[in-house]
């Protein structure tokens, strides 16, 4: 009898140890073919994906200089254009440079701008081990995409898809050539869409955990479908090589470039012509605004599309050709995207309302008009209610400045008033509070005494840097 019971017992234990068990596989292999399955994708691609090498003299490899960082500093780390790639060779050789891919089945080939900049011969290897001569068409350094042409016909060529709907969290794979090891396959994930860095003011790049490392420059990024959906372009590193972080140029955006390269020998893009800055919750407040977003106008540069529209200085600009405007370095990519001479919508909130203005687009100067068409730097603009004086301003400060008229100077502020909380400084020059212009002590105290018991008030402030809209807060 005890016997009987062991055995119906040890059965019963071997049953649950099957179910279990069966359980467990089932749940490992639906695990399993829930993970995306990479190989047809790369079988259908991985043709179209090149190997670039380059040659330069000797007199140009030095090391490219970022403008305004420092050895040591983050944000050049951020920028950093994968300087193992640019690491010098023998004066004849070609080196391995980065990657590319083929967007026509006559050769042309899309790529990074810095994987051939200064290049005095390109060249293109081929999945079948094949090497060609390139062309360089045309190179855009502001968006770092270059378009190449080899002479071949028939050659197998990408799909291009469309990163717009690309969504976070989704699959993407790259295909490349890091340091030189040919058709390497690394995947991840999108981990962001539109993400600004510094001195890339017209790339919104796609962010991803696809690992990326020197020599992947300018290759294909794809989604599930097998479209290209970028360029991969740059990483973030403080060692060169891969730490997470990877960033691709949308492809529309690359496509609209080698199209105009390939057309023109030159890309050009709209110009609004105005200076802004962020949007903090407490200048939302102040613009009568329910939340923070959009782009500020702090200044509007002369003889500029924004110039001759009805654009103000104060107003926040929310959306952009009915395109939402969630932070202010959103806006310029959505305005690069729009040709010269052609209108577009532009809504702002003006003193509390929305408004919907016309805008003219032209084209976006050159770095060099820039910098030797612009006035002088002006400085940030800052405001405050009570504890601080000012007196008039002089015309040789308006003019330094690039004042046309009006405008308040700050000489006194009283130490930790509301005034230096919110950054009022002496020598501070204020031109307008509450969108409305200040030419004298009379005219601050006016525009205070019709605040109507509100805590905040945007303020803008000039000083050599350029100018600025602070939020002041009210002492009441």
């Amino acid at each position: 009898m005890i016997l009987e019971r062991t055995h119906r017992v040890s059965m019963l234990s071997v049953s649950k140890l099957v179910v279990a068990t069966l359980f467990l596989m089932s749940g490992l292999a639906q695990a399993q073919s829930s993970l995306p399955d990479f190989t047809k994708l790369v079988k259908k691609n991985h043709e179209a994906v090149v190997n670039i090498s380059i040659s330069q003299s000797p007199i140009q490899r030095s090391r490219p200089e970022i403008p305004g960082t420092t050895e040591d500093s983050i944000v050049e780390d951020l920028i950093k254009r994968f300087e193992e790639e640019r690491a010098p060779s023998g004066p004849d050789e070609g080196r391995t440079q980065g990657s590319g891919f083929i967007i026509s089945e006559d050769g042309f080939i899309l790529t990074n701008n810095h994987v051939v900049e200064n290049a005095d011969r390109v060249t293109v290897r081929m999945h079948d081990r094949r090497q060609l001569n390139a062309i360089v068409i045309g190179t855009d350094p502001r968006s770092d995409v270059a378009l190449l042409k080899v002479d071949a016909v028939d050659l197998p060529v990408v799909s291009i898809g469309d990163s717009d709907k690309l969504e976070v969290g989704e699959w993407v794979l790259a295909i490349g050539s890091p340091f030189g090891f040919d058709f390497s396959v690394t995947a991840g994930i999108v981990s962001a869409t539109g993400r600004a860095l510094p001195n890339e003011s017209y790339v919104p790049f796609i962010q991803t955990d696809v690992a990326i490392n020197p020599g992947n420059s300018g290759g294909p990024l794809f989604n599930l479908d097998g479209d290209v959906i970028g360029i991969n372009s740059q990483i973030y590193s403080r060692t060169g090589s891969f730490m997470g972080l990877s960033f691709a140029i949308p492809i529309e955006m690359a496509i609209d470039v080698a199209e105009q390269l390939r057309d023109t020998g030159k890309v050009s893009r709209g110009w609004l012509g105005v200076i802004i800055q962020e949007v903090t919750l407490e200048l939302s407040k102040s613009f009568g605004m329910d939340r923070a977003y959009g782009a500020v106008v702090s200044r509007i540069l002369p003889n500029s599309p924004a110039s001759n529209s009805e654009l103000r200085v104060g107003d926040v600009i929310t959306h952009f050709d009915g395109r939402k405007v969630e932070r202010s370095s959103s806006l310029p990519p959505l305005v690069g995207r729009v040709r010269a001479n052609e209108d577009a919508t532009v809504t702002v909130v003006r003193e509390g309302k929305t408004v919907d203005l016309t805008v003219n687009i032209g084209m976006l100067p050159s770095n060099e008009e820039l910098r030797s068409g612009a006035p002088r730097k002006i400085i940030k603009p800052i405001f405050k209610q009570l504890k601080f004086s000012v007196k008039p301003l002089d015309d040789k400060t308006r003019e330094e400045l690039g004042i046309d008229k009006g405008g308040v100077l700050v000489d006194e502020v009283e130490k930790d008033s509301s005034a230096e909380k919110a950054g009022i400084r002496i020598n501070d020059v204020i031109s307008m509070i509450d969108n409305k212009p200040v030419d004298s002590e009379s005219d601050v105290q006016k525009v205070l005494d019709e605040l109507d018991g509100r805590d905040s008030v945007a303020v803008l402030v000039h000083r050599p840097e350029g100018p600025v809209f602070l939020a002041l807060k009210i002492d009441q």
